[in-house]
């Protein structure tokens, strides 16, 4: 028996058949007013801002376990972009979007789910890759293998969400999207993010 919780971001694994299934630790539901995110040192929910206007997540968003941002994610975005102005990953668990059809209350939970393709992200110099995916089983998304059969304005929703969610009023758009890519292209991206924290947090003794 476990008495204690394990953290969500190192005591839980990415998944026995990740990157074709993954385990996803939610964060926030599209429901939420306010964004929260995991503390790091606890691993618990904490309030990290209220959302600005009507700018509300439109799918459950979170992270993959024992995924982390560092410096393969950033090679391979350099790779795939030809930019050099990449210079690090953002230093975060790899950011996850799960599509489903039902309504999930809150955040503070686990799932699993396939990705199915994700965003290429970069801010101010970091990559900050966002995996799409779909909830195992879920008979609205489930059936879902890649990223260009699923509707064109859940993607634009997820667009628009990603390119605004961090702006100010009166501030400019620091966030860019430079591809959406594929299933095959997200299992690149995962394999790098699990390489990142096993660098960073396993062999690498810590970041």
């Amino acid at each position: 028996m476990q008495l204690f919780k394990a953290h969500p971001w190192h005591g839980i694994p990415a998944g026995s058949n990740a990157p074709q299934v993954v385990t996803a630790f939610i964060e926030i539901v599209p429901t939420d007013t306010v964004k929260y995110e995991i503390d790091k040192e606890s691993g618990w929910l904490k309030i990290d801002r209220p959302q600005k206007y009507s700018n509300i997540v439109p799918a459950l968003y979170g992270f993959i376990p024992q995924t982390y941002c560092g410096h393969d994610i950033a090679t391979y975005c350099r790779q795939q972009t030809g930019r050099s102005d990449v210079l690090r990953g953002d230093g975060d668990p790899l950011d996850i979007c799960v599509l489903c059809e039902r309504v999930i209350p809150h955040g503070g939970i686990l799932l699993q789910c396939m990705p199915i393709g994700g965003f290429r992200l970069v801010d101010k110099g970091e990559a900050d890759d966002k995996i799409i995916a779909v909830l195992e089983g879920d008979d609205l998304y489930g059936h879902l293998t890649d990223i260009d059969q699923c509707p064109t304005a859940v993607i634009e929703r997820l667009r628009h969400y990603f390119l605004t969610y961090k702006t100010l009023p009166g501030e400019p758009h620091t966030c860019q999207i430079t591809h959406i890519y594929s299933r095959a292209e997200s299992y690149e991206v995962i394999k790098h993010s699990l390489n990142d924290y096993k660098n960073s947090f396993v062999t690498g003794g810590g970041s």
